[in-house]
């Protein structure tokens, strides 16, 4: 069984490598391309091993083959019809188009295809805005169909999407609206729960899918509602579609054409896809809807500035896609920069910034994170910690929960929800995680700091952070059996990397609050876990996962105390990683610990941020062959297997997907300091 399953996949990597030979892959072929990624329910995704097929692939949502989405792409050129994307089931007497090239930035993936005699550009544009909340928060992506300058010919260009997008294809109803020249189209699941979940797919049941265009320069345009078969065929035979809106069908489309006209010029339509809900996230009882909506209540209004923004949000994607380019290479190099690329969109993809729905007042404005692929909690405080190397985002919605009548513990809390997007609280039966969480919180507290230099945080929330330390002080050398953050390793007592954690946590306290016993107390538990060898073996070389137990675990939790200078952990136990886990490397790189046969990036990364020589190199290293090996197909999973195990290679991804975890992979790129963004 074993070996037939390893050659299965050979097998398969060659058949891989014979179909895309000839399509120029910049700056690689990744496991998945970031089609439409702006929010955990807005989350399209295409599989990279199918770039060759991209004609007649579906993207997926981020959860993947169960979730097929129906979003098409065809071109007519002087009468015939070619499949340039999506298009399953094609019609009668429609060609495949031909990949030619396939590339990814940190905000674009474009497919270049040929159809006929002309070339197109197909731009999958997600923007990543930082410091632009409105642009960030509208629930929108960028499609642009480029057609290239080329001989004169007849040129039609057609995009069309269902039900599919709703999460429910049992029973929807779709409408249309213009606003000015633009049309939009709305599809909406009936009789679905307001912040209720798909339980196999995890897309949002309510809100409404939205398709919208508008004339681009010298083209015309028509749309149409209906079955797929009627409103495809329309076009194919005629190069326009009829206005006409059916009653839904569950094989209904809502389909655009553009008539680009008789031409050899360069041309480009653009479309927005989207996802909206108005009573986004249930925080506390109270429902928060997305922060665009305090300057565009209404959907057409927003999607119709969407596409007004265009230009200059691809001009802030230009500038933004050479910061991770040029931050990545001067960092490590190319290989880095290549990796860093890859994770941005899904950082952002699984976070929404919202205001309160009645009041729409963005001085309220909060932001929350779903725990995707795991077990779907919202805010869950380590997801953040994270994700805090690509950002560092003061958690007021965990100190606000915290002051409230609904948590009492003395320690952090773990998550504000079982289940997104319902911030209710903290359920009694969830996981909890002591010391973990309120280094965490103190930890992310004092970044947010250190980089905005706005104290505002530390004295607001001042009575907690002092109860958090105060819990580390007591109980974080030697941490009682619980989880950490990787709590697929199960609740351990005395877990050396918690230990670690709190000794940084203190140090990052003390210098917060400027009081020296906490850093002291740090620097001292630092010195006992190291020095003394109480989370190492007796000969210094390593830590161990428990006090005086093996085996040997990659220790991540000192990191923050490199980052920020904290001086607690001598430089002996970094130089000493440094020589040790290059002798621990399996095949496709280090596991997380010396019991397991897998290894997961987000803290590969962060170790590769404390090591040098050898050991950053061969981390670095093999997280971008894992991403480039041509065997995973799942949007970048941050768990991967380094050896084989059970029928799985070395190399092949593990269980997670879509995860917005990869904000730990700049923690290399962090040493450098803030990259100050307009």
């Amino acid at each position: 069984m074993f070996a037939r399953g390893v050659r299965a996949v050979a097998l398969m990597s060659s058949f891989v490598v014979s179909i895309s030979e000839a399509i120029q892959y910049t700056p690689l072929q990744p496991p998945s391309y970031p089609l439409a990624v702006r929010s955990p329910y807005l989350s399209a995704w295409f599989p990279g091993p199918s770039v060759g097929s991209l004609a007649s692939t579906n993207a997926q949502f981020w959860s993947g083959d169960a979730a097929p989405l129906v979003w098409t792409v065809l071109a007519r050129v002087d009468g015939t019809t070619y499949n340039l994307f999506g298009v399953h089931t094609p019609n009668d007497g429609t060609q495949p188009g031909e990949v030619t090239a396939a590339t990814y930035t940190s905000t674009h993936s474009t497919f270049t295809v040929t159809a006929g005699q002309r070339s197109f550009t197909l731009d999958f544009f997600s923007p990543v805005s930082p410091k632009n909340l409105l642009r960030q928060s509208l629930p929108f992506s960028y499609l642009t169909v480029t057609l290239a300058a080329g001989d004169s010919h007849s040129v039609q260009v057609y995009s069309d999407i269902d039900s599919t997008w709703t999460g429910q294809q049992s029973d929807s109803t779709w409408s249309h609206s213009t606003n000015g020249s633009t049309r939009v189209f709305q599809i909406t699941a009936v009789g679905t729960a307001t912040y209720s979940q798909n339980a196999e797919t995890e897309q949002a049941l309510w809100g409404s899918a939205v398709y919208a265009t508008r004339p681009g320069s010298g083209s015309s345009l028509s749309n149409q509602a209906g079955p797929l078969s009627t409103v495809r065929q329309g076009f194919i035979d005629n190069g326009t579609l009829t206005g006409s809106q059916a009653s839904w069908t569950s094989d209904g489309v809502t389909g655009f054409a553009h008539d680009l006209g008789t031409t050899a010029d360069q041309s480009a339509v653009t479309f927005a896809i989207g996802h909206v809900r108005e009573e986004s996230i249930n925080y506390l009882g109270a429902a928060q809807t997305g922060y665009y909506r305090a300057t565009y209540p209404e959907t057409v209004d927003a999607v119709s500035y969407f596409l007004d923004d265009y230009d200059d949000a691809n001009s802030e994607s230009t500038r933004f896609d050479d910061l991770i380019q040029t931050t990545g290479s001067t960092s490590f190099g190319s290989n880095y920069s290549d990796i860093l690329a890859l994770s941005t969109r899904q950082v952002y993809g699984g976070i929404e910034i919202v205001i309160p729905n009645d009041s729409l007042d963005t001085s309220q404005t909060k932001a929350f994170i779903k725990e995707i692929s795991s077990d779907g909690n919202i805010n869950t405080v380590d997801v953040i910690y994270a994700t805090f190397p690509i950002f560092y985002a003061p958690p007021h919605s965990h100190f606000d929960y915290q002051a409230s009548k609904g948590y009492s513990e003395s320690y952090a809390v773990h998550d504000l929800g079982a289940n997104y997007p319902n911030a209710t609280g903290h359920l009694e039966s969830g996981e909890s995680m002591p010391v973990e969480e309120s280094g965490n919180l103190i930890i992310l507290t004092y970044a947010y700091q250190a980089a905005s230099e706005d104290t505002d945080l530390a004295t607001t929330y001042s009575s907690q952070l002092e109860t958090y330390a105060k819990y580390l002080s007591n109980n974080g050398l030697y941490p009682a059996s619980q989880l950490s953050l990787n709590d697929a390793l199960g609740a351990l007592a005395n877990q050396t990397n918690l230990g670690v954690k709190a000794a940084t946590a203190l140090a990052a306290y003390g210098k917060l609050v400027d009081d020296n016993s906490y850093l002291r107390q740090g620097r001292d538990w630092a010195d006992q876990i190291w020095t003394d060898h109480l989370g190492t073996d007796d000969a210094g070389t390593r830590f161990l996962i428990q006090y005086g137990t093996n085996p040997w675990f990659l220790v991540f939790n000192h990191y923050a105390d490199k980052l920020f200078g904290l001086d607690a952990f001598p430089e002996e136990a970094y130089n000493a990683t440094s020589t040790f886990y290059p002798t621990v490397r399996d095949d496709a790189g280090v596991p997380l610990d010396g019991s397991l046969s897998w290894g997961q990036t987000n803290w590969q990364a962060a170790v590769a941020a404390t090591v040098s020589g050898e050991a950053r190199d061969i981390l670095i290293n093999d997280m971008w062959a894992y991403i480039s090996n041509g065997l995973n197909d799942a949007p970048f999973s941050d768990r991967y297997w380094v050896k084989a195990n059970d029928g799985a290679s070395p190399g092949e991804s593990y269980s997670f997907r879509a995860r917005p975890t990869l904000g730990s992979h700049f923690s290399l790129a962090a040493l450098s300091g803030a990259n100050i963004w307009p």
